[in-house]
């Protein structure tokens, strides 16, 4: 057999097998990575998410236990006996007037504390970022030193002058402490967010005849949805889990029900069948309102990116 020379001879069919066979090799191992680290990364996150609501359904379902069955085994007893669960516990909250009347009340100091924050930071917030007015830097800063103040120094100077104007033990002194100690975060927060939007976009809503109000609702707040979606939780968490001040400034008649069950605690020690339910029903509702909001902010954060 003769060759050619400068001509290059034809590669062998199982020599270019090979090399095909060589070259998608590593892509596929690549692929199987991929995937194995993929499943491992959710079973990772599953097992968090089991342990982060371990507490939750713990409590759960020792409010739904006798407390003789409490003080004798631990919650996951009901696993192995589900003929443990009863819902007598809760009839006996539904008719605790206190208790009851306590989720009322840390309702209304809550919701007017959170709407509040979120409105008058939304507005302060655009002011500080898009509008010109004299000392408008350094009211800012003074709004960022406020940030570090801490609430416990505040406590008596506040109560006194609530005692002087007939604000204390009541709900509108809590709501106003609320606010007044949320809005320099929500100003600070929301001032930041704002300041990210496009001047171009503002200055074309201007040359189409928009004012600030109008400016404000139908391009700042549509665009600062997520901001003021994670706002809202907070405000709403911080007020709702709150005890200090409400042990402080709440009507001890009427108190919400974080001091509700701290007086069930100390008043009778061994109320178990009131308090596990009762504890379990203050700590669903910011739950409710985290996943429910969670879920408007990613939406928000996800229409962001796209646009």
């Amino acid at each position: 057999m003769t060759t050619v020379e400068g001509v290059v001879p034809a590669e062998r069919p199982e020599a270019a097998g090979a090399g095909r066979a060589g070259r998608a090799g590593p892509s596929r191992v690549a692929r199987l990575v991929a995937r194995t680290g993929g499943g491992a990364m959710r079973v990772f996150l599953v097992l968090v998410a089991l342990f982060w609501l371990m507490p939750s359904v713990g409590l759960l379902l020792s409010s739904l236990r006798s407390p003789q069955q409490i003080a004798g085994s631990g919650w996951w007893r009901v696993f192995s006996e589900p003929a443990q669960i009863t819902w007598d516990n809760y009839s006996q909250l539904l008719s605790n007037d206190k208790v009851m009347g306590s989720l009322l009340t840390t309702a209304a100091i809550t919701v007017p504390a959170t709407v509040l924050v979120v409105v008058i930071g939304s507005l302060a917030g655009y002011a500080f970022a898009w509008m010109d007015f004299p000392g408008r830097d350094g009211w800012f800063m003074v709004v960022v030193g406020l940030l570090v103040v801490p609430v416990q120094v505040a406590l008596i100077p506040v109560a006194k002058l609530f005692g002087a104007v007939g604000l204390f033990e009541t709900t509108a002194g809590v709501v106003l402490f609320h606010t007044a100690f949320g809005l320099p975060f929500a100003v600070f927060l929301l001032r930041n967010f704002f300041a990210e939007i496009p001047r171009e976009l503002l200055e074309a809503a201007r040359l189409d005849g928009a004012g600030e109000l109008r400016l404000f609702t139908r391009v700042v707040l549509p665009l600062g949805g997520p901001a003021i979606a994670s706002l809202g939780i907070f405000q709403f968490l911080w007020v709702w889990n709150d005890m200090l001040i409400a042990l402080i400034f709440a009507d001890s008649g009427h108190p919400p029900i974080t001091v509700a069950l701290q007086q069930e605690v100390r008043q009778f020690g061994n109320n178990i069948d009131v308090l596990a339910p009762g504890a379990f029903l203050s700590m669903v509702v910011p739950l409710i309102v985290f996943f429910a909001f969670q879920r408007q902010f990613v939406s928000g954060v996800m229409a962001g990116a796209v646009k």
